[in-house]
């Protein structure tokens, strides 16, 4: 009966690595949790060119941060899933979480939801499974439901957290203060990329609540933070894929607010 091989331990592994002129590996060793041994099959969209870039963007392996603006209908949250999908296939990530703040989009309130925070979660995150179903058939949605590989966070339970191979997708930032951003940016841990979506102009915010997006995206503009992996990348009315009437109506709007006089904030 043969005796089993000793396993070599690493620093055996690396010093005979030197001796046959390979470079050891020496980065840091960080826990990650094991990727998905399955491949998604991901439904291609029409994108456009800078969609597509947008893609390449994000995809690369220096970039960490995207601020990403755009109008009503770009396409903003799903070019981000489509991203961090095809991250997951890669096996350069092991998770998606997906972030909202907990702020109703229109001038009249519904009120306390019924339900645990899961229940309550679940109306404000209905767009992310939106943008799954509409990339994802029902098996590899149930799959990765069934391993807890999609995870619905709302901002404020994000702090403390620490976020490692991971693609976390903040979605309608518009209506995050400066302070919840950085909450956010400062969880991103090793081997994670971050991927901020906005429009400036669809804040829900009341007046008596500054937005921050516009402020982070523009302090980390800078080549120093591009030579970080922090990059902004901006879609326009040209990459409106939603419909021809959706086009049509942000033009009018963006026609009409260029008429009106600067808003009056009321004094507190």
């Amino acid at each position: 009966m043969q005796k089993p091989k000793r396993k070599k331990p690493a620093q055996e592994k690396g010093a005979a690595k030197e001796q046959k002129g390979q470079t050891p590996d020496t980065s840091p060793k960080v826990y990650q949790r094991e990727k998905i041994d399955w491949t998604l099959n991901i439904r291609e969209l029409p994108w456009t060119e800078k969609q597509k870039a947008f893609l390449t963007l994000a995809n690369h392996k220096d970039t960490r941060v995207i601020f990403l603006t755009g109008p009503a209908g770009s396409s903003k949250s799903t070019v981000a899933v489509r991203a961090a999908l095809e991250l997951l296939n890669q096996k350069k990530i092991s998770d998606l979480i997906c972030v909202r703040a907990a702020v109703e989009s229109g001038d009249t309130k519904l009120g306390m939801l019924p339900g645990d925070v899961d229940d309550k979660l679940g109306e404000y995150m209905t767009p992310f499974g939106d943008k799954l179903e509409e990339m994802l058939c029902t098996p590899d949605r149930m799959k990765l439901k069934a391993e807890n590989r999609i995870i619905y966070k709302p901002v404020n339970f994000c702090r403390g957290a620490s976020w490692t191979a991971k693609c976390i997708i903040v979605d309608e930032a518009q209506n995050l203060t400066l302070n919840e951003l950085q909450t956010l940016m400062t969880r991103i841990g090793k081997f994670s990329k971050l991927i901020i979506c906005a429009d400036p102009d669809q804040s829900d915010l009341p007046y008596n609540k500054q937005g921050g997006f516009t402020t982070c995206a523009k302090i980390f503009d800078t080549e120093l933070a591009q030579g970080m992996g922090i990059f902004s990348a901006k879609f326009t009315k040209d990459d409106i894929v939603r419909s021809e009437l959706c086009k049509f109506i942000v033009e009018t709007f963006d026609d009409y607010k260029q008429t009106l006089p600067p808003p009056v904030h009321p004094k507190h």
